[in-house]
């Protein structure tokens, strides 16, 4: 599949090639803990980035890009219509507990993901399939069946046509695992107890939980070797802190700073700032169990008392934009031109409140994120924005957050909460991967938005051959999510990362999926 080509601001790569790993300690500032480090388990960018260095996936992209690349597949190819797709897996491979990577490891970690009758797989959610897939096996699956063909081949069988598949299948979520390690640490895989083994340039160490993932090179890596020993993840969730000790040098590089921050990062001369590129939305998610919010003149009214052009600038300035799309601006090409985009009218979002029956207004609660994220680097100050914009028609708002892993967890337990702030960041790079996630039949199910014709039109765009087909059917699927505002889009950000001078070899991918075996220090 092609992508748009992705503008990336990179970092003057070093004048001395290393051949192995230094005896160097790389330390970056990440947002929060992972949730878990078990893959296939995730939904959110903490872990996803952790987990980029321990596991690796089947397909990967280029650095700094949405385009394919080779992971531990080396190659694959698919039938004619789309519904049988083979990978030829890399030879040689281990995983960091020394077993080998074959066929077996592919269909053990797939099963687990997919199959709810799968040995070992648990009682847990696993999200991340039903996020990219849509349903886990049985009816709804896109995936049939998933066998080996001798030692290093696996053919997947699909339900119906995916151009995507290799896409899908490579999303940061699913790392490859240690089927011997996973048995080995049973319900424990993943957490600070039982570890994590994968087959990427990183060891998993220990994890001090609400502290640092620690890790270290793994000097057998199949790719390009690390260029540090030591790797550190180090849990920072306030972005002004981050900033802080990256200017004190007790960080080396980190990202989802304050956007206004960018000034300061320019003005020192130990660092330089990084753009990651713009790949993910922001957004208010409204829930269509609350009695006000059933109705949806309650929720385009909530849309048009939002100031969101205002909020873009006070808060991201140049480094978001604010549009009515849930799709980033790489993705605009299956937009609807017939969706106009809708502005501050205050006057216009009373009358649909009265014609709603609430011309007092009422009171909701009003949910915010406890640590930064690309998309909303300061959760707390853009919930006031909202609120206060929300106050000048009649709807009052009580402001509420909790710790981030029962944040994620509760929004989706009914009856969920009334008003909430999330977003997603693209792994890959299709509408469908935005769009499915969230109003797919495996979505989250947090608006309890459920609508068969969105999700028809949506199996059609997936299946669809040309960029021309999908344009006109992920155009319907805008117009139809427009019309219900359920899930209101705030922003479109280019996250700012920074670094020390003192590193280099560090570019950003738009999908949070690079990995750090590149990165030099001196």
């Amino acid at each position: 599949m092609k992508t748009a080509p992705c503008t990336v601001l990179a970092l003057t790569l070093s004048l001395f090639a290393l051949s192995s790993a230094t005896a160097a300690t790389l330390v970056y500032g990440a947002g929060g803990d992972p949730v878990s480090l078990e893959s296939g388990n995730i939904n959110d960018t903490n872990s996803a980035i952790a987990q980029n260095q321990i596991y690796d996936t089947l397909t990967k992209v280029k650095p700094g890009s949405t385009s394919l690349a080779p992971g531990l597949a080396s190659s694959w190819f698919a039938n004619p219509d789309r519904t049988v797709w083979t990978f030829n897996l890399r030879r040689g491979v281990k995983f960091h507990d020394g077993t080998p990577f074959n066929a077996d490891a592919v269909v053990f970690n797939v099963s687990r993901w997919w199959d709810p009758a799968a040995p070992d797989r648990g009682q847990k959610a696993w999200e991340s399939w039903l996020l990219i897939f849509g349903a886990a096996k049985g009816e709804g699956s896109a995936l049939r069946g998933v066998r080996k063909n001798g030692e290093y081949q696996v053919i997947f069988t699909l339900t119906r046509p995916l151009a995507n598949f290799p896409e899908m299948i490579g999303a940061n979520f699913f790392g490859i695992a240690s089927p011997a390690a996973v048995r080995k640490a049973g319900a424990t895989y993943g957490t600070p107890a039982g570890g994590a083994v994968g087959t990427g340039p990183f060891r998993f160490q220990s994890w001090v939980t609400g502290q640092q993932v620690n890790l270290t090179a793994n000097t057998a890596y199949w790719g390009s070797k690390p260029q540090v020993e030591r790797l550190v993840l180090r849990s920072i969730k306030d972005p002004s802190a981050r900033l802080n000790e990256l200017k004190a040098g007790t960080v080396d590089f980190a990202c989802d700073l304050n956007p206004e921050s960018l000034r300061a990062v320019r003005d020192d001369k130990n660092l330089a700032a990084v753009l990651r590129p713009s790949f993910n939305v922001g957004f208010l998610s409204l829930n269509t169990r609350q009695e006000q919010l059933r109705n949806v003149k309650v929720r385009q009214a909530i849309r048009l008392a939002l100031n969101r052009r205002a909020i873009a600038e006070a808060f991201w300035g140049d480094l978001g934009v604010s549009d009515d799309s849930f799709l980033p601006p790489p993705l605009a090409w299956a937009n609807s031109k017939k969706v106009t985009p809708v502005g501050l009218n205050v006057a216009a979002a009373k009358k649909l409140l009265a014609e709603a029956g609430y011309p007092s207004g009422f009171t909701l609660d009003l949910w915010y994120m406890p640590v930064s994220r690309p998309y909303f680097p300061t959760p707390k100050p853009i919930a006031e924005a909202m609120a206060a914009d929300l106050a000048a028609i009649g709807i009052k708002t009580n402001l509420k957050t909790e710790d981030w892993a029962k944040y994620l967890e509760d929004r989706n337990k009914a009856p969920g909460f009334d008003m909430y702030m999330i977003g997603w960041t693209g792994q890959f790079g299709a509408p469908g991967n935005f769009y499915d996630s969230f109003y797919g039949p495996g979505g989250v199910k947090d608006s309890n938005f459920d609508s068969p014709q969105v999700q028809a039109l949506l199996t059609r765009a997936s299946g669809a051959k040309t960029r021309g087909q999908q344009a006109a059917l992920y155009g319907q699927v805008h117009e139809l999510t427009h019309a219900a505002a359920v899930r209101i889009p705030i922003i479109h950000s280019r996250p700012l990362c920074a670094a020390r001078t003192s590193i280099s070899g560090w570019v950003p991918n738009p999908s949070n999926s690079e990995q750090f075996n590149l990165i030099r220090k001196r």
